[in-house]
């Protein structure tokens, strides 16, 4: 069976485009196709300055959201990333087979950093090492496929580039995982500033809407989105992103084509009600369902400790089989002796 692994950092609330670009396909399809796993990459929150509780709490809200978006643990590991060692055990080893440059090339951390510069606050190394994390998050697990946005590609690359140098330096250890890309809503824009994601770290709240967002507050923020000149309503990004991304918003809410709805609209007011509705619409079971988990955090607790495990078991393998084949030494022997007293 496939395997599919993917990840989702808590460095603030999910959004609409969380929902929309991955949440709903790993619940709908991933996970019914595949051996998947998806994990809360808390370790990945480090890479900038942050409120330790508040990762803490933004971890406890993904992990309730991503089973209020239909994620099963019995079809599925849903489970913490720091709560598996085997990620930052391979982490420093694929550090090993990096190199700077490469590093330096990552698109993410040549726009964070500046951000961060821009700030007046330090880069932290992390920034510059979090793709090889990202790369071990993918590699432990024999990854087959790893379904993510347009803007988190070029990191399944590395993973790709550095698996294929480990095993031709020290022999077959990795698979080579390949990204997938869900055809619409891979990218939903920030409603106010269409040439941007949505991102969950962005400080634009009018133009991001969050999944635990009223309705009412959802609609007021896409009747308030930012359209483009002119009357006539017709998809093309380039020229009239603010309307490419409500079209494609409602596409991927409805589940149809961005180019035919738009024959379907004779002016903006029209094509933001309709695409209000059926962003509420689409977010409603998930919000009932997140108030029933809330309600009962010992359930969430055991769907992590028991996703930890699982994980943990399908990880340990690999990365035990890089530790032998990069030249370390192991710390047990076959029948269990450890191996420094058993050489003495």
């Amino acid at each position: 069976m496939t395997r599919v692994f993917s990840g989702i950092k808590p460095t603030g609330h999910l959004t609409l485009g969380n929902y929309l670009g991955a949440m709903r396909q790993w619940a709908t399809v991933d996970q019914h196709r595949s051996e998947a796993l998806f994990c809360i990459v808390d370790l990945h929150a480090l890479t900038v300055d942050h409120d330790p509780a508040r990762v803490r709490r933004l971890s406890r809200q993904a992990a309730t959201l991503l089973l209020a978006s239909g994620l099963d643990p019995e079809l599925c590991t849903v489970f913490v990333q720091s709560h598996v060692d085997e990620h930052a055990r391979l982490s420093y080893l694929l550090e090993c087979v990096a190199t700077d440059g490469e590093m330096r090339r990552m698109i993410q951390y040549k726009e964070k950093a500046a951000r961060e510069q821009r700030r007046g606050g330090s880069v932290r190394l992390s920034l510059l090492t979090y793709p090889v994390l990202m790369a071990a998050d993918i590699l432990a697990y024999g990854t087959d496929e790893v379904p993510v946005g347009n803007d988190q590609t070029q990191h399944v690359e590395l993973a790709r580039d550095l698996a294929v140098r480990f095993n031709q330096r020290y022999g077959h250890t990795f698979v080579v995982p390949r990204a997938t890309n869900p055809a619409v809503g891979a990218r939903v824009m920030n409603l106010q500033d269409p040439r941007s994601k949505m991102g969950k770290s962005d400080d634009s709240g009018p133009g991001i809407v969050y999944l635990l967002d009223e309705p009412d507050t959802v609609r007021k923020k896409v009747m308030r989105a930012v359209t483009d000149s002119g009357s006539e309503v017709v998809y093309d990004r380039e020229s009239q992103p603010g309307l490419a991304n409500l079209l494609e918003i409602l596409a991927a809410c409805t589940g149809g084509d961005p180019e035919q709805l738009a024959d379907a609209y004779d002016g903006y007011g029209a094509l933001k009600r309709d695409t209000a509705d059926a962003v509420i619409e689409v977010l409603r079971p998930l919000r009932e369902r997140h108030q029933e988990l809330c309600a009962d955090p010992g359930h969430v607790e055991g769907v992590l400790r028991e996703g930890a495990a699982r994980a943990r078991g399908m990880a340990r393998p690999t990365v035990d089989a890089a530790y032998r084949a990069i030249g370390l030494l192991p710390a047990e022997s076959e029948d269990g002796a450890v191996a420094l007293n058993a050489a003495r």
